[in-house]
């Protein structure tokens, strides 16, 4: 099957190409050496960008890479972004923010989920069952909702653009079509909020990278993953994990959120004029197009999938689905409670997120 044939080109690619953890002066060191040759002394300006993703990926190649392009374009070549996907410059994906903040790179694509905790308002729409299935709605009502609230958490960086994906889905090595075949199932969960709305089903969540989940299932230690359609090719689960259960209607299970954040001090020091095509190509504008990118990259793996035959594609029970929905109650209550404690309303960011859903979904 052609998907799993890039998926697994994808997981090599990252495998070979991450080196060890470097030090900040060593990547920092390094993002110069690669990132700043000879086009900076054309007059060019080069921002070196950096994720964990492998640049088969879906993200990498229909999203991150085509904004970069565009920035050149729209520059005349002024503005040059370069891309290192794979943690190439080392470190570990929770360390992207820190590296984005600290100049060690100038540009990070990555997931507030990664570190647990520390952007509590990121979380709204990752609560279960909040968000829209379509990454298409839920992603410019991330952006809109970024800009009214999450100021206070990004503002040691330039938050370029803040989205959310589509409905994540449930990959299992054992046939899942219902919420009693998700007890005791070891699955990969991607935020620390769809980890508890799991446990509220009576299965075993554990928390890892991405990356790790094919690695993670080969040796047992996961019955499957939890993450959205765009994202199962690169991590061989049409391979691994056959039996697919979707969350049918809205609002979904859940949703991951993502961030682009730049180092403040690299944004402000580029010339007005190119800080003017960065923010044109960013903001709402790369959210929308990251919502059209998640969409269609979904639709065309499930239906790769479907058209393998080897796979099984359940739908969960509309009763099964509101008895989940009733369960996960508690984790709602409890985040609205957490964020009491952070001096933040919680209720009022659940409402203010529903409203902006609410806007796009039309």
């Amino acid at each position: 099957m052609n998907i799993s044939r890039r998926g697994l080109l994808g997981a090599a690619g990252g495998l070979i190409a991450a080196p060890a953890i470097l030090g900040a002066s060593d990547v920092r060191a390094q993002g110069q050496a690669q990132g700043q040759g000879q086009g900076q002394a054309q007059g060019t300006v080069t921002l070196r960008m950096h994720h964990f993703l492998p640049a088969m990926s879906n993200a990498h190649t229909r999203l991150i890479a085509p904004w970069a392009k565009k920035i050149e374009a729209a520059s005349e070549g002024r503005l040059r972004i370069q891309i290192f996907p794979s943690m190439q410059l080392g470190g570990t994906p929770g360390q992207l923010y820190d590296q984005a903040r600290d100049g060690v790179v100038d540009l990070v694509y990555t997931l507030p989920g990664y570190t647990p905790g520390r952007f509590p308002g990121t979380e709204v729409f990752e609560l279960p069952f909040l968000a829209n299935r379509a990454s298409k709605v839920n992603s410019p009502a991330a952006w809109e909702f970024a800009e009214a609230n999450l100021g206070a958490e990004t503002q040691d960086v330039k938050l370029l653009c803040f989205w959310c994906h589509d409905g994540g889905v449930i990959h299992s090595t054992r046939r899942v079509t219902s919420l009693a075949d998700l007890k005791g199932q070891r699955l990969r969960f991607p935020t620390r909020l769809a980890g508890e709305a799991l446990k509220a089903a009576g299965a075993a969540p554990i928390g890892m990278p991405v990356t790790q989940v094919a690695e993670s299932i080969t040796q047992r230690v996961l019955d499957g993953a939890v993450v959205p359609w765009e994202v199962a090719p690169s991590i061989k689960l049409p391979d691994l994990a056959r039996n697919h259960l979707e969350i049918a209607g809205n609002p979904t299970f859940y949703t991951a959120s993502f961030m682009v954040a730049m180092n403040k001090a690299r944004y402000e020091g580029l010339p007005s004029e190119l800080r003017g095509i960065l923010d044109k190509h960013s903001g709402l504008a790369y959210s929308k197009a990251g919502g059209e990118v998640w969409d269609q990259a979904s639709a065309d793996v499930e239906a790769a999938v479907r058209k393998g035959g080897r796979n099984t594609i359940s739908v969960m029970p509309d009763a099964d689905k509101a008895a989940w929905m009733k369960a996960c109650e508690p984790v709602t209550a409890q985040w609205i409670d957490e964020m009491k404690t952070r001096k933040l309303d919680g209720l009022a960011m659940i409402e203010s997120a529903k409203k902006l859903l609410a806007k796009y979904a039309g």
